[in-house]
């Protein structure tokens, strides 16, 4: 049952630091209750919607209130709405696209040369259907302080890293203290240059940006990136326009990356609004993916030659810095493959 959480307004003076925790604890776990509170009648959904998944739902307040309620096809509900398509198998989608199951270690990722990515946390504050990471195996990959050392010395041994990146799950579903603790003793690595963090947590639960979080980031010796992942306008609201006022104010560098969904953002009108709303944010839109091929998420999934046509588009409407790359990601590949958009054939 959804407690009654107080949601800050800008005219608060500060962001509590446990406010976020409460927020995250009382997420929308039942599809039933979901759809309920946007006034969405479930029993004309009754036959597409998933009410039991292995990969569950989850989804915070804050979130939910940016969704029109009683539009079953709200673009935000639609990313995190369990439906009956994910049990569709479907050849040329697996549970491991991107053949990361067998890691370096528990917890370290070591895809490309000169960065690492460390899965800080295993859960996220919302689970999204299209997430290529819905099969991982996070139960072998919990890292804990225990864990530390290990990557620690992973990370001492090879001179050629020079940037972490933290992902997951998702790296802010960790306290501020556990976080603090972590960068603080990567910082003894002295090839380290650069920290990098993948979240969607304070997108969905603005109030995350904490005082301490910021104070954590803008005192690092690190150049910090953290880069969001908002793939629709409507997830900007004012909250979220804040709370990013507040890591940029600190000298953090934003970036955001989304993934190109079939009957959610598939449109150059709505990729255009926002790349607009994100730079008003203080964020730079840096990278839009093609969906990986995880199984479960296929009905989520536009071809490439519709998304080349897309980012023709956006080259007419935006100027060029508020143009996201095009890019697939794939198994074994030493980088991300840019997608060429010059082809006029498409």
């Amino acid at each position: 049952m959804i407690q009654n959480v107080k949601i800050l307004t800008r005219n608060d003076s500060y962001w509590q630091d446990n406010e976020w925790k409460k927020l995250l604890s009382s997420a929308f776990s039942s599809p039933k209750e979901l759809l309920r509170h946007l006034n969405i009648d479930f029993d004309t959904m009754s036959e597409s919607v998933l009410l039991d998944h292995a990969f569950a739902q989850r989804v915070p307040l804050p979130f939910v209130e940016r969704m029109q309620a009683g539009n079953p096809d709200d673009p935000l509900l639609r990313q995190v709405l369990p439906v009956a398509e994910e049990n569709s198998q479907v050849a040329g989608y697996n549970k491991d696209p991107l053949g990361e199951h067998d890691s370096a270690l528990p917890g370290l990722l070591h895809k490309y040369k000169s960065r690492v990515l460390v899965m800080l946390a295993t859960a996220c504050a919302i689970n999204c259907r299209y997430c290529f990471r819905r099969e991982f195996p996070y139960a072998d990959n919990q890292l804990g302080k225990a864990g530390w050392k290990d990557i620690f010395e992973y990370l001492s041994q090879h001179p050629e890293i020079n940037e972490v990146i933290l992902s997951g799950g998702d790296p802010l579903a960790v306290t501020d203290s556990y976080l603090h603790d972590f960068i603080s003793m990567l910082e003894d690595i002295k090839h380290i240059k650069r920290l990098r963090i993948h979240t969607r947590l304070p997108i969905v639960i603005p109030q995350r940006v904490t005082s301490k979080l910021v104070n954590t980031l803008s005192q690092s010796r690190f150049q910090c990136v953290l880069v969001t992942h908002i793939n629709h306008p409507n997830e900007i609201d004012d909250m979220v326009s804040l709370a990013m006022q507040r890591l940029h104010s600190a000298g953090i560098t934003l970036l955001n990356q989304s993934v190109l969904l079939r009957h959610i953002n598939d449109n150059s009108d709505t990729l255009a609004e926002l790349s607009e709303k994100l730079f008003k944010s203080n964020i730079l839109p840096y990278y839009l993916h093609l969906l990986d091929k995880v199984q479960g998420a296929q009905h989520f999934d536009s071809d490439e030659s519709h998304a080349i046509q897309i980012m023709q588009q956006l080259q007419a409407k935006l100027a060029g810095f508020l143009v996201p790359k095009l890019v697939r990601e794939e198994a074994g590949k030493p980088n991300k493959s840019w997608i060429d958009i010059s082809n006029t054939n498409q």
